[in-house]
């Protein structure tokens, strides 16, 4: 039986390589390359992701080396950055990334909640984009049939 058949997620639209304008890590700059697939999985979206550039400073190589997986965070679409930043911030969770993607400058940043939830936070602002985005991946996923699981974006 494969992925598919068992867990039922999907179809997941892969974007690759997917680049910053601009990036800041624990207050260095960072260039972090990387590639998703989303998709649902009932009432949640799943996201893999991998860097694919060797950058060694970035979110992700906080919690995994070149070839290491696991969860690496839960993410949540917020009202106000700042806000929410200092709101997590006066919860003993940091911000420690702050990015915008090259190719649609989407702002994102990553809260370190690995002490006390074992994985951090994504954070972006709510957008009309984004909610499109995820009503695509889960109308997509209604009536699936499992055909064509990976789909690039």
């Amino acid at each position: 039986m494969d992925a598919v058949q068992r867990y039922g997620a999907g179809p997941f639209f892969l974007n690759e390589n997917i680049e910053l304008s601009r990036g800041e890590h624990r207050g260095k700059p960072t260039d972090f390359v990387h590639s998703s697939a989303f998709g649902q999985w009932g009432n949640i979206m799943v996201e893999f992701t991998q860097q694919v550039s060797d950058t060694t400073h970035s979110p992700f190589r906080d919690m995994f080396q070149p070839g290491e997986n696991g969860l690496h965070h839960v993410a949540i679409m917020v009202e106000d950055m700042d806000e929410s930043i200092a709101h997590f911030a006066t919860e003993g969770m940091p911000l420690v990334t702050r990015a915008t993607t090259r190719l649609g400058g989407a702002d994102f940043g990553f809260v370190d909640a690995i002490d006390s939830l074992g994985h951090m936070i994504e954070i972006y602002p709510k957008s009309d984009s984004l909610i499109a985005f995820y009503d695509f991946v889960r109308t997509a996923s209604e009536n699936w049939d499992g055909s064509d699981p990976l789909r690039k974006v």
